[in-house]
């Protein structure tokens, strides 16, 4: 048997304010979903994104600990273009999200951005690539 990837569950702090952030970047939630405790939206291409807030897991897994900071993973979001990497960036900024990683010229040719969300969770957001942006990568 192999397992089939369905989605993504991130635990939240404040339901209201993640699904504000999350809103930003156009994700459509029920009305009226921050005022519960769990979320699950399906997104284009069929995998589903939830949030869960951190009473509601302590609730179902006694061994559940609350991360310190924000995830080491990265969620990750594709925009048609360079412009709306920056302009992105500048929204979620403005609106007095942290950002992470100025929008920049990335080494394998897209536009690249990261915004903390509400939560510290690292938000990456690109351009299709450009080859003639690209450059040499860092030395590992």
């Amino acid at each position: 048997m192999k397992p089939t990837f369905t989605g993504l569950h991130v635990f939240v702090r404040d339901l209201k304010a993640s699904l504000d952030f999350y809103r930003r970047l156009g994700i459509s939630f029920p009305e009226g979903a921050e005022k519960g405790v769990h979320v699950l939206v399906t997104l284009d291409g069929g995998a589903e994104l939830a949030f869960g807030t951190l009473a509601l897991t302590r609730g179902y897994d006694p061994a559940f600990e609350e991360p310190r900071g924000g995830s080491p993973n990265s969620l990750q979001f594709s925009l048609p273009t360079r412009a709306d990497v920056d302009r992105i960036y500048g929204e979620l900024t403005a609106a007095g999200h942290k950002g992470h990683l100025a929008p920049h010229d990335a080494f394998w040719g897209s536009r690249y951005a990261v915004v903390d969300d509400p939560d510290g969770n690292v938000i990456g957001f690109q351009s299709p690539q450009d080859e003639s942006k690209r450059s040499r990568g860092p030395n590992v």
